[in-house]
This record gives C-alpha cells, structure tokens and sequence, in this order.
C-alpha cells in the first residue's frame, strides 16, 4: 500500500475487516472545512463512515453537509437568521450546542451514528463538551481541541469517558504536524467505535468511591466480597474526574447500589480546589433513587496541586505531599462541621434509602496516632456535626473502628446483606 504525501492513510482491503461504523463529525463547517474534510477522508480510508454535523453559525460550508446548520438551530430552538442577528456569540453558541446535542443523541440512540469526533478552538471545544455529556457512556466520544487538558475546563463540563487530543499547530488550516494529530484523533475515534461493547448487561453493578491504597485500603476487602455475592464491582479513583464519572454513572441509574466511602473530592470542591468532582457530588446515586451506603473517608482533607503555590489560607497547617501532583492539607474543626452540614443536605434530599456508616477510629491513613491528621476533637466535632444535622430517615451506624480496620467493611457488608434480603438492592448470583 502506497500513500502519497499529505494524504489520509488507508487501510487494505480484504476479509477480516472491522465492521464500518459511522463518526458524527462535528464542527464549524465554514471556518473549519478543509481539517474536517481531511479527518473525514481518514476515516473514509479506513474503512469507515461519516456523518457531517455543521454548528457554524455566520458563514456557509462550501460544501454540502449531511447536517446543516439549519437543522442544528432549529433542534435548539431558533434559526440561523435570528442567532446572527442575536450578535451575542455565547447566546448563539449556546442554542447550536442544545441542537447539537439533541441531535447526536437520536442519532447515537437511532444506531445511526457510533461514535463522535468534534473539532474546535475555544467555541468548538464548549458545544463539543456539550455533546459528550448528552451521550451516554460507552460510545466513543472524541474532542481534538486547542485548550484540551487545560484548567479553563472545569471538571463538571467533562464527560465520564470523553477523550481529549491537543490540536497541535492547528487552528488555521493544515501543515505537517495538523495532519499528524487529525490522522491520529480519527484513527482513535474509529477504532473505539469498532472495539466499543455495550455497558449494560451481565452482572449487577455496584459503584464504590476510594482512593489508592496508601490512603484508603478497605477496597482488597470490600470488591472480593461483593463479586462473591454476584455483583461486579466499579471502583472509581476519588481524586476529581473519578468522582465526576461515578455520578455520571449514578444519575443514570447505572448502579444496584453505591458505597460512596471516599468524600475528599467533595471537601475540596467545597473550600475551592481545582481537585474537584464538580458541583453535583454526592447528589446522583439520590436523585436516581440508588441504595447508598456512605462514608466520609478522607473528608477531613483538601487536595492541592503540588505544583502551584499554597494558597495563604492553608500555609502552616500539616499537610502532606502525595506526589508532583497532588498534595494535601488537613481542615479545622469549623471547616469539618462545614463539610458535615453540606453532606447532611444532599443525604437528606435522596430518594433512595441511605445509610452512613462512622469510623469513629479515624477516616484516612493519616488519622491515625502520631499521623499528621490525627485530630480526635476536630473528627468528634465533625460527627457531632453529621449526626446532628442528618434526618431521622438517613440511617446511621457508628463503629468502633478505623475505617482502614477490617471491621469497617464488615459493618458496611452487614448493611448491604440487609438490603438484598430485604430487596432494597437486586441481588445478584448466589454467594
């Protein structure tokens, strides 16, 4: 096989071949229209199909495509017309995201479309943000953009599963090193389409927040036990994005119940850490109406980028550093009654039974005796803080336990025992 400079590869033909999937290819079709082209041919040559979704708003494309923008607008609610004449790009935007996203989930939901590759800059990369989160989890959802990876994105705006690629030596037209990153995003969008398998089915799925064993080690004794007892088990890294997909996953009545046992991720977004879940943690699993069993492990710490400086609030006080990239201060007693109030509320507000259960011992590794957030007043008052502030329908149990002891997952099993005999949680395969 031969291919001609600055040309898209292609794959041979023959048996054996992946069965075609077709892309939704989203972007600015009149500013944007050779790179679109040029991702389109890849995927052509590789073997599979396209469907154009054109969100531009001030100019035609000067070719044809499957669908316009007309159609765009008026799945949002407006037409092309009255969004230009609005001269107010984030209002118009906005209406081309709703549109776009309404669009690409009957599509997705017709079978017509298997998977998403939008391209953008600033404008492109909002509405493609958009777009992944009306999707659901497990199709294949790419993004080539010039701010990917970047802290203007806040953790909310991504979606569970969405991937993100650098547009390198993008933006206005194509060269070398543009051809390098679009060949590359559409290969990846394809190939996912084709590997891609369907996230429902099989065993019942139980959610369960924590962090890496340093920290948090009742994951070795909590997952065996319950794929034990018939269920599969997510675990999900509770370090910001982790928690954010676990309540994308919630709020979709993925789950046949939850044990949400790590909050740090909910402390820091509270006190304005860039590590954070986004402002629907702890809410998903109740609003969907999920058995949750909580904890608050590791609620007593705010996460900080290593890298960036200590802010002024948080110098002095212990602290520890995890690695180049995250690092963590502990909170005061005043700070920990803040973050018990926040969580009473969202517990209260659930729809579904919940079930918190207290190491009265300690909630991380490091509140522990001679650990640097060992603080056994600060940890009472937080308690005193939560029980009192709970309504009698959120069940409390209160061990004399660290939540690293053993003890700690027996009494969350003995809970989630109780609701499968009692049919508040599916059960799964025999024990």
């Amino acid at each position: 096989m031969t291919v001609r400079s600055g040309e898209p590869p292609a794959v041979e033909r023959g048996q054996g071949r992946a069965p075609s999937r077709t892309i939704l290819l989203i972007g600015s079709y009149d500013t944007k229209a050779e790179e679109l082209a040029f991702l389109a041919d890849t995927i052509r040559a590789q073997g599979g199909e396209v469907l154009g979704l054109d969100v531009g708003i001030l100019g035609a494309a000067p070719r044809p495509v499957a669908i316009p923008r007309q159609a765009v607008a008026a799945a949002g609610g407006s037409t092309i017309p009255a969004l230009a004449a609005l001269r107010e790009e984030a209002q118009a935007m906005a209406v081309m995201s709703a549109g776009a996203a309404a669009l690409a989930r009957a599509l997705v939901a017709g079978g017509r479309a298997h998977g998403m590759l939008a391209l953008g800059g600033t404008m492109g990369t909002d509405l493609a943000l958009d777009v992944a989160l009306a999707l659901p989890v497990g199709v294949p959802k790419y993004i080539v953009s010039t701010i990917s990876f970047s802290p203007v994105i806040p953790p909310g705006r991504v979606a569970a599963d969405v991937q993100m690629i650098l547009w390198a030596g993008g933006l206005y037209g194509l060269n070398p090193i543009c051809r390098a990153t679009l060949a590359q995003a559409a290969g990846a969008v394809l190939g996912a389409a084709r590997a891609a398998i369907p996230v429902a089915g099989g065993r019942p799925l139980v959610g369960v927040t924590s962090l890496g064993t340093t920290c948090l080690t009742y994951i070795g004794r909590l997952k065996p036990a319950l794929e034990r007892r018939g269920f599969d088990v997510a675990v999900f890294h509770s370090s910001g994005m982790g928690g954010r997909a676990f309540e994308t996953l919630a709020a979709g009545g993925r789950f046949a119940a939850v044990f949400d046992l790590c909050l740090q991720e909910f402390a820091s977004g509270l006190f304005g850490s860039m590590v954070s879940s986004g402002p629907d943690r702890l809410q998903g699993a109740g609003r969907a109406g999920i058995p949750q069993i909580v904890a608050p492990g590791a609620a007593d710490l705010v996460d900080w980028p290593t890298w960036l400086p200590l802010p002024p609030r948080w110098r002095g006080r212990p602290a520890h550093v995890h690695n180049k990239l995250i690092s963590s201060v502990t909170l005061t007693a005043a700070e920990r009654r803040q973050v018990a109030r926040a969580m009473a509320r969202r517990l209260n507000a659930a729809a579904g039974p919940v079930h918190l259960v207290l190491p009265l011992r300690g909630i991380e590794a490091w509140d522990r005796e001679h650990e640097f957030g060992h603080a056994p007043g600060d940890l009472a008052a937080f308690f005193e803080t939560l029980r009192g502030a709970l309504l009698e329908r959120v069940a409390v149990t209160a061990i004399d336990r660290h939540i690293n002891d053993p003890g700690f997952v027996d009494a969350a099993l003995a809970v989630f025992d109780r609701w499968c005999e009692e049919g508040v949680v599916a059960l799964g395969a025999a024990v």
